[in-house]
């Protein structure tokens, strides 16, 4: 085999699909990127057998061939080579020269025969959903999915597909989120993708509105598409919990306030509240005012918030990373808290859009 193509398409590559290989595996194969002729084009994959990633590049194409090259030395090599073209040589018995102007290196591979080939996934069923909206979707629901193994069906987000509608779900058992658009389809669908995979497929896609993802469903696996990627990741199996019945459908206490007040106001407050055992920040909502304080052996803080209340008064306390996880991520400037009692979910929604809502249950309070 042999090619020559650019140092940076070559290194923008390898770094697509360095995010889909394995540091942690025992299968020496798996540490490495497939490299592969495929017409006048090459293509680089690599995968940890829960998620692969296909990429295509642009490539002057010697000679046909593949091989399997150690990942992360082939991306230290050519991140650092000179910004120019580089030539790629393999010979019969796996050897690899790289030259790019005036360096050489030399490598051995291993035979692409051992590396495993990516689920096949038949194309039909297509869905179609812009890149920005996808992207942002991922935003605003996989930071609440769980890190614990003990339920992997939280380690994952719920993708439904329904009447024109996806809702893309996540929750940990502290916190649930949820965020909703539009999608052109007459197809139905719900599963459930691993948190890890949408992150990875979040740092590769664009925020460009008129490039579109296409995704297609298999039993077990899913497919996302764009311009010259592919990522297949495994599902997970098992019953997602139904979120609907958990999230109430009524308050008794509303809260008006502008997200950076509040998000400035809780950071604040956390600077003692992470002293403690469970981050606990506490709220007393009176009137038109806000109150939020922490309390640890070091120290006090109170932080005042004008508000706007419709309902009744509430003192209720809270783990302040729950809460700041759901503010970064909010693009609205104003929001609404929701209450029904102490002891009960609060609800964050945008003032400005039915699209995204964030449940936290609160922490009780002492006394």
């Amino acid at each position: 085999m042999k090619f020559i193509c650019s140092q940076k398409n070559l290194s923008a590559s390898i770094n697509i699909v360095q995010k889909a290989v394995s540091t942690k595996t025992t299968l020496p194969i798996l540490k490495g990127i497939l490299i592969e002729t495929c017409g006048q084009k090459l293509k680089l994959v690599g995968t940890d057998l829960e998620v692969g990633i296909e990429h295509y590049i642009e490539a002057n194409i010697v000679s046909e061939g593949s091989i399997v090259i150690s990942s992360r030395l082939l991306g230290d090599i050519i991140r650092k080579l000179p910004d120019a073209d580089v030539e790629v040589e393999v010979d019969e018995t796996n050897n690899i020269t790289i030259r790019c102007e005036n360096s050489e290196f030399t490598l051995i591979g291993q035979p692409s025969i051992e590396f495993p080939e990516l689920p096949a996934i038949e194309e039909e069923n297509i869905y179609e959903i812009p890149q920005d909206l996808l992207k942002n979707m991922i935003r605003q629901t996989a930071f609440a999915t769980a890190l614990d193994e003990t339920r992997p069906i939280l380690t994952g987000v719920l993708m439904e597909i329904q009447e024109g509608i996806i809702n893309m779900v996540a929750l940990d058992g502290y916190r649930l989120s949820l965020r909703q658009g539009n999608i052109k389809t007459d197809f139905n669908n719900k599963a459930v993708i691993p948190g890890k995979t949408l992150n990875e497929i979040h740092r590769i896609l664009s925020e460009e509105e008129n490039s579109k993802v296409e995704i297609f469903f298999t039993d077990k696996h899913v497919l996302f598409q764009m311009a010259n990627v592919r990522i297949i990741s495994r599902l997970l199996e098992g019953e997602f919990i139904n979120y609907k019945q958990i999230i109430p459908k009524e308050f008794k206490s509303r809260v008006k306030v502008k997200t950076r007040d509040l998000l400035d106001s809780i950071e604040r407050a956390s600077l003692l509240a992470r002293e403690g055992k469970n981050n606990l920040i506490k709220f007393s909502v009176k009137d038109e005012m806000m109150t939020i304080t922490s309390n640890a052996e070091i120290g006090r803080v109170f932080e005042n918030l004008r508000i706007e209340l419709e309902g009744e008064d509430i003192d209720i306390g809270f783990n302040s990373k729950y809460f700041l996880d759901a503010l970064k991520i909010l693009d609205s400037d104003e929001i609404y808290l929701d209450f029904t009692t102490n002891v009960s979910p609060c609800i964050i929604k945008p003032t400005d859009t039915n699209n995204y809502t964030y449940l936290v249950l609160p922490v009780r309070l002492a006394g």
